[in-house]
């Protein structure tokens, strides 16, 4: 069998992904951009685009702002964000590994029910669900918004997906043979198997929950809000600070951009390890 070279990529391949990079990094230097000058520099038509000085003293009025309660803000986000991504990957690789290596009557009935419900819109739930945290008394808590969050409907599909072509039914039925529970085989082979599938999951279900405004906006008070519930407020007033408020995009901005840059070559990894294995 001919042994396939692999050649190097030509130079118009590079230029596209340098393209889409820029693409990409213009938002956040636009932010950047205006974020370090004054209140009036963004209607300025003869705006400078090299960065101002101003961007300490934007992001300082963000964190002091009694009205935005930033640090407050800043928690309630990692907290919830954190134990929803927990959650999800959990439950989702828990009932993956049901849908994909156990065998039950109705299965494939109850999958497909889980897919279709991703076809809800999610705005349809709003009152119900506002009802329903109002007569047990969770509205104004962080609890109304990690715990309709806990489970979801394509992180289960996505975990049966992967672990329908990941691990063998062969390796299952050793496990069984050894005298392993259902759950002990899901937690020996079935959840280190699916930890690539897992990682992916668990980053962008925390970006996801992280950017979560319509349900926190709804649900919680002003004085104990998420972090993009408590930008918002920066655009209460009659004058609208852009400045200001674009510091604060890119101070909400941080958090996810470390937990990239800590995760990304696990991330990287991940994938890589199941493309070989797929």
């Amino acid at each position: 069998m001919k042994k396939h070279v692999w050649s190097r990529p030509r130079w118009y391949v590079y230029g596209i992904l340098a393209a889409v990079l820029l693409g990409f990094l213009f938002p956040y230097y636009w932010s950047f951009l205006i974020g370090s000058k004054d209140a009036y520099a963004i209607r300025d038509p003869n705006m400078s685009w090299l960065p101002g000085g101003n961007f300490l003293k934007n992001a300082s009025s963000v964190i002091n702002n009694p009205a935005v309660n930033f640090w407050r803000a800043l928690w309630n986000s990692i907290y919830s964000s954190a134990l929803i991504s927990v959650s999800v990957v959990f439950f989702s690789t828990l009932a993956g590994w049901a849908f994909a290596k156990l065998r039950f009557k109705g299965s494939k009935v109850l999958l497909v029910f889980v897919i279709g419900t991703m076809a809800v819109p999610s705005q349809l739930g709003v009152v119900p669900l506002y009802l329903l945290f109002s007569q047990i008394g969770w509205t104004g808590t962080i609890g109304a918004v990690i715990v309709p969050a806990l489970t979801s409907a394509f992180g289960v599909f996505w975990m049966t997906q992967y672990l329908q072509q990941t691990v063998p039914d062969e390796l299952v039925e050793a496990a069984r043979v050894d005298g392993a529970s259902s759950f002990r085989t899901f937690w020996t082979v079935g959840l280190p198997a699916a930890r690539p599938a897992a990682t992916m999951l668990a980053l962008f279900t925390f970006v996801s929950a992280w950017n979560n405004f319509f349900w926190p906006f709804i649900v919680l008070d002003p004085q104990d809000p998420t972090l993009p519930v408590a930008l918002s407020l920066l655009q209460a007033n009659y004058f609208v600070d852009y400045s200001v408020v674009l510091a604060g995009v890119l101070l909400s901005t941080i958090p996810l951009l470390i937990l990239f840059v800590f995760t990304g070559r696990q991330l990287v990894a991940g994938i890589m390890q199941g493309a070989v294995k797929g």
